[in-house]
C-alpha cells in the first residue's frame, strides 16, 4: 500500500515539475527568440524533473516507508515514468503555441493574417474601459 502512495506522490510531483519547466523553456525560447525547439533545454528540464521526482521518491521510501533506497533502480523506473509524461506535455505546448499563436507570416517575413483565437483570447473586459478615465482627462 506504501509503494503505490509513493508512486502516486512521484507521479504529481513528475507532473507538476514537466508543467512548469515546460512554461519556464518556453518562456526562454521567446526570450532568446529560438526558433526551433534546442535541445539543450530539453535535457535540463528532463534532467531537473528527475532530480525533483527522485527527491520526492528518497523522502517518501526513507522517511514514510522507513525501507532501503535503491537508487539505479528507482532512477530507471522514474525515468520511465517521465519520459512518456514529458513529451505528451511537450507536444501539447506545441499545440497550444500553433493555435494561439498572433499572427501568421509568409517567407519574405511579412504579416499575412491575424489570428481570431488570439485576438478572442485577449479581449479585456469592458469594466477596465474606464478605469483610469479621471486620470486621462488632465
Amino acid at each position: 500500500m506504501f509503494t503505490v502512495l509513493v508512486y502516486f506522490v512521484s507521479l504529481f510531483v513528475i507532473v507538476i515539475s514537466v508543467f512548469i519547466s515546460l512554461m519556464f523553456k518556453y518562456e526562454l525560447e521567446r526570450l532568446f527568440r529560438e526558433k526551433k525547439a534546442a535541445l539543450p533545454f530539453h535535457i535540463c528540464n528532463v534532467l531537473i524533473t528527475l532530480m525533483v521526482s527522485l527527491g520526492a521518491h528518497a523522502v517518501m521510501t526513507i522517511y514514510i516507508m522507513e525501507e532501503e533506497f535503491h537508487l539505479i533502480q528507482q532512477l530507471a523506473i522514474l525515468l520511465f515514468m517521465i519520459f512518456p509524461i514529458y513529451i505528451l506535455g511537450h507536444l501539447a505546448f506545441e499545440r497550444y503555441k500553433s493555435v494561439y499563436r498572433k499572427y501568421m507570416t509568409a517567407e519574405n517575413g511579412k504579416v499575412i493574417v491575424l489570428n481570431e483565437k488570439y485576438l478572442k483570447k485577449k479581449k479585456r473586459f469592458s469594466k477596465l474601459d474606464d478605469y483610469n478615465a479621471i486620470s486621462r482627462e488632465d
